[in-house]
């Protein structure tokens, strides 16, 4: 397969627009990488640039280590597959698959080889003689990925392919997808707005936010140590509650009590030599909503526990949502389901403050 690599790329479009500005990324063959982040990131736009749709402003795309700038579409051998699927409806299931192979002048026998071997890797061989409108979204979307699949590309490149399809269709074809990069051990860079997909489905994941590469790691990297507050706040769901306040020294310890003082937590001693040059002064703390417990015996901890009234009780099943204002800050608690707190009577949370995240509040990266 092959090795992708953007050198200081760069998007701008007419009326001076910067949709990507000085990306740096090297994706390595037979890796999946996920392309992230809120609409207007620049994600859609740096795929188009791979795969030579849009049109590079500066900065040099390579693949296998051939320079690709200058390159059309159809000689990067790539394979795209799109949020709206983009088949020929009045062709079956099997000649919008072979369309591709058959524009290249492959060979009958070639084309139908290959075509077969995709439809038997998804399961559609049933519905190679339908046409698109007679099938489902989920259906319609695997033809799109058999499309590719039988270019034998050195890159796959997805654009939200899975937007179009309900919550369990969802769920099922990113299974689905992960199992096809196993399978075909192949390149693919995917784009998706969708945090929970990019944990799920990435080897690594690319974090971006108005044009600018904010992170690139491992799932598990990302989510543990994020390097500033938009990833923190983006990676997670429920979201982490990010809460500004005063870092102060107390007691021969390091405290943070946020703008109400109702919030007022001990900081564990191994974060102390990160955060000594910023006592006295303001700060930013992220606690994700898993990290808060249940307090059993409803009484007050200092230093780890907080009060408030439960505003909202959202029920996941094996675990709860709760949602409440602490002094005048909202936050997200996601809690085991053994019992459900009573709306608008006050509870207390236990903190685990060994996994509490500090920003700089001026900079917002992360200090710890």
């Amino acid at each position: 397969m092959a090795r992708v690599e953007l050198r200081s790329l760069n998007k701008v479009f007419p009326g001076g627009v910067e949709a990507v500005k000085d990306a740096n990324l090297v994706i390595e063959d037979k890796e999946f990488v996920v392309l992230v982040g809120p609409s207007g990131c620049g994600k859609s736009t740096t795929l188009r640039m791979i795969a030579g749709l849009e049109e590079v402003t500066s900065g040099e795309i390579y693949i296998d280590d051939k320079m690709v700038n200058d390159t059309p579409p159809k000689d990067r051998d790539i394979a795209m597959v799109f949020q709206n699927y983009a088949l020929y409806p009045h062709m079956t299931v099997y000649k919008n698959m072979a369309f591709g192979l058959i524009l290249r002048k492959f060979k009958k026998k070639e084309i139908e080889r290959r075509v077969h071997e995709a439809a038997e890797i998804l399961g559609i061989m049933e519905l190679l003689d339908r046409r698109p409108k007679a099938l489902s979204g989920g259906q319609r979307q695997r033809v799109a990925v058999g499309r590719a699949i039988v270019r034998q590309p050195k890159v796959f490149l997805f654009d939200e392919p899975l937007s179009n399809l309900d919550a369990k269709l969802r769920v099922q074809m990113r299974a689905e997808i992960s199992k096809l990069h196993h399978r075909l051990q192949s390149t693919m860079i995917y784009v998706t707005h969708d945090q929970v997909e990019a944990m799920t489905m990435g080897d690594r994941i690319v974090v971006m936010l108005d044009g600018v590469i904010q992170q690139v790691a491992a799932p598990l990297e990302l989510y543990h140590n994020p390097v500033n507050k938009f990833v923190a706040g983006f990676i997670g769901s429920p979201p982490m509650n990010m809460v500004d306040g005063l870092l102060f020294a107390e007691n021969g310890g390091i405290w943070f009590r946020d703008d109400s003082g109702a919030i007022n937590l001990a900081a564990p001693e191994a974060m102390w030599a990160r955060l000594n040059p910023y006592v006295g002064k303001r700060i930013t703390i992220g606690i994700r909503p898993e990290d808060m417990f249940e307090n059993e015996s409803q009484v007050l901890k200092p230093g780890i526990s907080i009060q408030a009234p439960v505003e909202v009780v959202e029920p996941m099943g094996s675990e709860i949502n709760l949602y409440l204002t602490v002094g005048n800050q909202a936050v997200t608690a996601r809690i085991k389901s053994d019992r459900e707190p009573e709306v608008n009577k006050p509870h207390i949370l236990d903190i685990n403050t060994a996994n509490m995240h500090f920003f700089d509040i001026e900079t917002e990266k992360t200090v710890v």
